[in-house]
């Protein structure tokens, strides 16, 4: 795989649904990793929400809109972003082409990986709505039944031949891939849209990183051995959040402008992912599992927009109305009456200065800047680089 040195051992094959269960014992090739393995990925799957969807909702549910895509793809790409998003990024430092969300049935290429990300996914299943349309069902454990059933038809599929062998991976990818998880923000905020307390809410996220962790091993029972897993970003500083829920008590906000309640969920939210990812260690030992601290990445550029060329990181680029320059009655992408006349909802002047894109997401600046911290290792744990993701951490094992 990433070595050429090769270890075997027995693994016991895990359907998304029925973890505890032996489905069938298979001898594989298992690669060992040196520590400082600069890992060739043949591909990317990633599971997530909108942070990383790349046109799986515009393609079922919403089509994505001009001004989206403006900066860089000039014209809707199916992403929520003036450009490109950190999957997008991710892919480029691997030499990989963007990945094709699974959703989307026109022009379409797996050969290097498959998004499965869908905006407003979660990892839980809910009926309950947050925006009026309600959270995608798309949930993790359907994302990770598309992957299982994915993996088993592509190859059928290919072993066809004719333009199918162009189209999607040869069997070695999937052991040769990076396993991106990135998804749980949904989660914590359905349950403020649905009037949970702060303590209701932080009560169900215990058993929403146990499904999270179910479905990792899922994975990694289908073969997967290099995870790359995101916390999740600060809630308390996104304009959809502060709009929608003011906090009441001035010092509830900090002195980036965040509101420290919501800000805290998110930060026992990645506490007890990380806590999980420390137990999956233990219990999947051929997997190198890195824990990606995107919140401090994100708070860092939301709190000291300045030192990196940013401005007004918690007003909306693209959205109208408001202190946040964001209302849920007019979003971007919209026509509005003002003034009794017609008003398109456009971008900013300068979206490469600005770090929020639309109230909910990020702009590609702001995406790009993130990228270019985590490929260091420095917001990692293991502290390793995104280009050595395949490589185990010895000590944890």
């Amino acid at each position: 795989m990433m070595d050429s040195s090769h270890t075997f051992g027995i693994l016991v094959l895990m359907t998304p649904f029925y973890i505890g269960l032996l489905s069938s014992i298979v001898i594989l090739s298992v690669p060992a990793f040196a520590s400082n393995t600069s890992c060739n990925f043949l591909a990317i799957f990633n599971f997530g929400d909108s942070n990383t969807d790349t046109g799986a909702d515009s393609a079922t549910f919403s089509l994505v809109t001009p001004p989206n895509g403006e900066t860089f793809f000039h014209m809707p790409a199916g992403r929520p972003s003036d450009g490109r998003l950190t999957i997008d990024f991710m892919a480029e430092r691997f030499g990989l082409p963007y990945l094709s969300a699974y959703l989307d049935s026109l022009g379409t290429s797996f050969i290097h990986g498959a998004n499965f990300a869908v905006s407003e996914a979660t990892i839980r299943p809910s009926d309950k709505s947050r925006t009026g349309r309600g959270p995608s069902p798309f949930y993790l454990d359907v994302q990770v039944s598309q992957f299982q059933q994915f993996k088993s038809r592509s190859q059928l599929i290919r072993n066809g031949g004719e333009i199918y062998t162009n189209l999607l991976p040869e069997e070695k990818c999937f052991g040769q891939a990076l396993y991106t998880f990135d998804i749980g923000q949904n989660d914590i905020a359905l349950g403020l849209y649905n009037n949970q307390s702060l303590e209701e809410i932080k009560a169900d996220i215990p058993d929403v990183i146990n499904k999270l962790s179910k479905n990792i091993q899922a994975v990694y029972g289908l073969g997967g051995r290099s995870f790359w897993i995101h916390n999740t970003g600060p809630l308390g500083c996104f304009p959809y959040i502060l709009t929608k829920f003011p906090v009441s008590n001035a010092s509830d906000i900090d002195k980036a402008g965040c509101a420290t309640p919501y800000n805290e969920l998110s930060q026992y939210f990645n506490q007890k992912l990380k806590e999980a990812v420390v137990e999956m260690r233990k219990q999947l030992p051929l997997a190198a599992i890195t824990y990606v601290d995107i919140y401090s990445i994100k708070y860092l550029l939301m709190s000291q927009p300045q030192d990196f060329g940013f401005q007004q990181p918690l007003v909306a680029c693209c959205g109208f109305g408001g202190k946040y320059n964001f209302t849920n009655t007019a979003r971007c992408g919209q026509t509005v009456v003002v003034d009794g006349k017609p008003t398109f909802i456009g971008s900013c002047a300068n979206p490469s200065v600005r770090v929020n894109w639309d109230g909910s997401h990020l702009t590609e600046a702001a995406n790009k800047f993130i990228v270019d911290q985590l490929v260091t290792g420095k917001f990692s744990d293991p502290p390793i680089p995104l280009q050595n993701a395949c490589n185990r951490d010895e000590s944890s094992a």
